[in-house]
């Protein structure tokens, strides 16, 4: 059923949504997730900001508020002897592949350049130039109620960063005092390589996660 109310997430529930809307991508063959698969993907060391430690209780927790909500839930026809679980994010919005990949690294690691939003989602959408990332949220912004907005722009940076709002709207004023990098005059800072290169990195510790997965299952 579409969604035109705005919604409020807990940072579980984020969490628990953006790590079901990944794994479809990422890790088809392992999709819909067993809980056990969810937790993992939840509390993944890559490409997650922060890394959190969340328990069985709290994302059972979170499943049971997104599946109130319309958004995840028990997998509809899912054939296994585990319960699964899977989101309903295109039931809810409609998204195009470029929205989900947007909106899911957004969940996944707070708010974000263009240039940092390019290269993390590269396994989920691949954006040739960065007009593309652009106009992926101005399409998101422009939903009604709005899903994405752009942050003040942080001193000594040169581009805005964005972030979600699918937990709220966001108190600019937090995220105002974070500490940011300024590279030394001279000294290139190639952030879409650098996202690039992160990007590789997950997706080795994904696959193998992905096989520790797959054997659990296997034995469970």
């Amino acid at each position: 059923m579409p969604i035109d109310q705005p919604i409020v997430l807990t940072a579980a529930q984020a969490r628990v949504l953006g790590s079901l809307i990944e794994k479809e991508v990422t890790t088809p063959d392992y999709y819909p997730l067993s809980l056990n698969a969810l937790i993992n993907a939840c509390n993944q060391r890559s490409n997650r900001e922060p890394v959190t430690d969340l328990d069985e209780d709290t994302v059972r927790m979170a499943l049971h508020g997104l599946e109130d909500k319309g958004l995840a839930g028990r997998a509809r026809n899912a054939d296994s002897r585990v319960t699964k679980y899977e989101h309903w994010l295109g039931e809810a919005f409609n998204f195009t592949r470029a929205e989900t990949a947007l909106i899911c690294v957004l969940l996944l690691r707070g708010p974000q350049t263009p240039g940092e939003l390019r290269g993390r989602t590269e396994r989920m959408h691949r954006f040739d130039e960065l007009t593309d990332v652009a106009a992926g949220l101005q399409k998101l912004m422009e939903r009604e109620p709005p899903l994405v907005a752009v942050l003040p722009r942080q001193p000594g940076t040169k581009e805005s960063r964005y972030a979600h709002l699918l937990s709220g709207q966001i108190e600019a004023a937090s995220f105002a005092a974070t500490p940011v990098y300024a590279p030394a005059a001279g000294e290139g800072v190639d952030s879409d390589r650098l996202a690039r290169l992160e990007a590789e990195m997950a997706e080795l510790r994904q696959e193998m996660a992905a096989l520790r997965q797959k054997l659990d299952d296997l034995f469970a």
